[in-house]
């Protein structure tokens, strides 16, 4: 992926699969102690078996729905997330990126993994945690070039007094090396925003913004199973290369921020759409940093 020669990728193994039966409690899923521990000392961690199979037939759906375009998406709110292509024939779009799903299929909101990711939240950062966006992200087979570039999130975002984030992201698909699975630069949350570009000129003609890597650094790839998710928070820095494989690597994000960061978020017109107004997007910390 972008800019790895500048650092030396370390090792994650995939993990069997977990049931995770013993962890579902309902609407729950208990973390442990070990991984709140490595979420604050790393900025992510791996939970396995968040949504059993049977449970993720509803997601497959919703979907499969914006997928094949039955939902109707508001302009940009499509798009391809590595050239900022929308309006076109989605089939050429590297990763396909619907923002703010729950937003254009209302069914979708309260499901059973956003309730199950509300607990989790709550548990890794504290009460007051609400949704802020969600996101589908779906990379094509055979797609090298469906690189998402490094970045920390707080770089997209405006300054808030209150930064706790958990993002939750569930592998729809298995994720892997091969297709494409999430890497992250363990402990840089506990760094400062670091100065972000526009990948393509500027917001308008791309929403992706694009940091670099240090020499030396190591970045820790973390393939996981269909049903498993990561955690991460606003600060680590993180991306994924592209995906060679014959199959498709589907993503489903929601993202809880405290309450009050997403009214002050909302009162600046910040809504995590890629249709808001561009100064706004251009008053993100990475543009600031």
């Amino acid at each position: 992926m972008t800019n790895t020669k500048q650092g030396r990728t370390g090792t994650s193994a995939i993990t069997g699969a977990v049931d995770g039966s013993t962890r579902r409690m309902g609407d729950d899923y208990i973390v442990s102690t070990e991984e709140l521990a490595r979420f604050k000392r790393d900025g992510y961690v791996h939970l396995q078996g968040v949504m059993s199979e049977t449970e993720m037939k509803v997601i497959d759906d919703a979907y499969q729905a914006f997928l094949d375009r039955r939902i109707e998406v508001e302009g940009r709110d499509f798009n391809d997330m590595t050239t900022g292509e929308f309006g076109t024939d989605p089939t050429s779009y590297a990763i396909v990126n619907v923002m703010l799903p729950r937003k254009y299929l209302p069914s979708l909101q309260g499901n059973l993994f956003e309730r199950r990711a509300a607990s989790i939240a709550r548990q890794l950062c504290g009460d007051g945690m609400v949704i802020d966006f969600d996101q589908l992200l779906a990379k094509q087979p055979f797609r090298e070039d469906a690189v998402f570039a490094w970045h920390q999130d707080q770089a997209y975002w405006i300054e808030t007094p209150d930064r706790r984030t958990a993002t939750c992201w569930l592998a729809v698909d298995d994720s892997t090396l091969a297709n494409g699975c999430m890497q992250f630069l363990p402990g840089t949350q506990h760094e400062p925003v670091r100065p972000h570009r526009p990948l393509h000129g500027d917001r308008e003609a791309s929403h992706t913004l694009v940091t670099d890597l240090r020499p030396g650094e190591i970045t820790t790839p973390v393939e996981i199973k269909r049903g498993d998710i990561t955690v991460h928070c606003e600060g680590v820095l993180h991306g994924s290369g592209g995906n060679s494989s014959a199959s498709r690597r589907r993503a489903y994000i929601v993202a809880f921020r405290s309450s009050d960061t997403v009214a002050e978020e909302r009162r600046l017109g910040f809504t995590h759409s890629h249709n808001d107004a561009k100064d706004v997007k251009d008053s993100v910390d990475g543009l600031q940093a």
